[in-house]
């Protein structure tokens, strides 16, 4: 059953009884997200995005889009569950406890998992299946489990709270929060190196090198030094976009290209994933800026309000919260652009996920 609708319905899903959509889902007649040749390696283009702070923030118009009706809620659930148990199996209670005791505390202590079930989403539109994703996706997950226990830190944002239970530091002391997110993040390479089966040796080697690059100096740790850098400084949108392309989206656009790697993707399929990946990394960032302004800690499952009250830089605080709305809008349209040369049926979790990151709640 195929159905249709406008972007101006994209951002107001409502779920139905069945955990599908009563609305439709929709692509945008803007323009999909420029992109330049960035480098070459062997036959494979890289394209980089133009940055989105030169680009005047308008709402999109509307344009229908047909896609297959699915049932998001439990394609998240199944494929949840299925991150889950790879996750507990891979980190096993054992000597010396307390590490281990602490890595799981974090590593399983719920979350949405956007990012692993992103990679197997990904792998499986370009020609995968789970199974090949799944020591990927894990490795996914370990890092950015790795980060969240670093961010709380107090040298870094000094926060008690994480998923609604007390922050790793504040459980385990702030010596052991340390050495178990270094844990998880040296766990997160050799899991893939000991656990993917199948696919070549090339594309394992391709895929930790997309990885690794997201993670360090380019990637993850760029963006978290020039925040930290940046405290108690006005930055503009591009110093902003900066920080947040690499601090939040480049794990996000890792675990798509992974996935689309492992999947056997071509590098046309790849970089169209990796510019939605990059759209959607950046919407989880303005979706955040937005709820820390709007939600109450109890709701968020952490400090809220925290951005305001140390004056830190956001979206809302340099657009309004209303063109920050729009910028948010901007983005998902900009992100379903990029899936509409694939299969729609196979589409599908990528542009219902793009809608979840837009309507989150915490």
């Amino acid at each position: 059953m195929a159905f249709t609708a406008s972007i101006e319905n994209f951002l107001f899903l409502q779920s139905n009884s069945h955990g599908g959509f009563k609305t439709l889902i929709t692509r945008s007649s803007c323009r999909a997200a420029p992109m330049r040749i960035h480098s070459c390696h062997g036959d494979v283009a890289y394209f980089q995005l133009e940055p989105f702070h030169n680009q005047e923030i308008v709402k999109p118009k509307p344009f229908n889009f047909v896609i297959p009706e699915f049932n998001y809620e439990e394609y998240m659930l199944k494929k949840a569950a299925s991150v889950n148990k790879a996750l507990d199996n891979a980190v096993p209670m054992q000597e010396p406890k307390k590490i281990h005791e602490a890595m799981r505390y974090s590593l399983l202590a719920g979350g949405k998992r956007v990012r692993p079930i992103l990679c197997i989403a990904a792998c499986e539109l370009a020609g995968g299946d789970e199974s090949l994703a799944i020591p990927m996706a894990c490795a996914v997950e370990m890092i950015h489990t790795m980060s969240l226990i670093h961010d709380d830190l107090p040298c870094m944002d000094n926060d008690d709270l994480r998923r609604g239970k007390p922050a790793n530091h504040k459980m385990f002391g702030e010596e052991t929060a340390v050495l178990a997110g270094d844990a998880l993040l040296s766990l997160a390479f050799e899991h893939i190196a000991a656990n993917t089966k199948d696919g070549s040796a090339s594309r394992v080697v391709r895929a930790i090198a997309e990885l690794g690059s997201a993670v360090g100096a380019d990637g993850l740790v760029a963006g978290q030094s020039v925040d930290l850098m940046s405290e108690g400084k006005q930055l503009n949108l591009k110093e902003l976009e900066y920080i947040h392309i690499h601090k939040t989206s480049k794990l996000l656009e890792a675990a798509a290209v992974c996935g689309a790697i492992m999947g056997g993707g071509n590098s046309t399929m790849i970089e169209r994933i990796r510019s939605y990946a990059r759209c959607i990394g950046l919407l989880f960032q303005v979706v955040d800026d937005i709820l820390d302004v709007t939600k109450s800690s109890e709701e968020l499952g952490k400090t809220a309000g925290k951005d305001l009250a140390s004056d830190k830089a956001t979206y809302p605080k340099l657009m309004g919260l209303e063109k920050a709305k729009n910028f948010a809008k901007m983005l998902v349209a900009k992100a379903v652009e990029e899936l509409n040369c694939f299969d729609t049926i196979k589409a599908a979790p990528l542009l219902h996920l793009a809608n979840y990151i837009a309507h989150r709640q915490n």
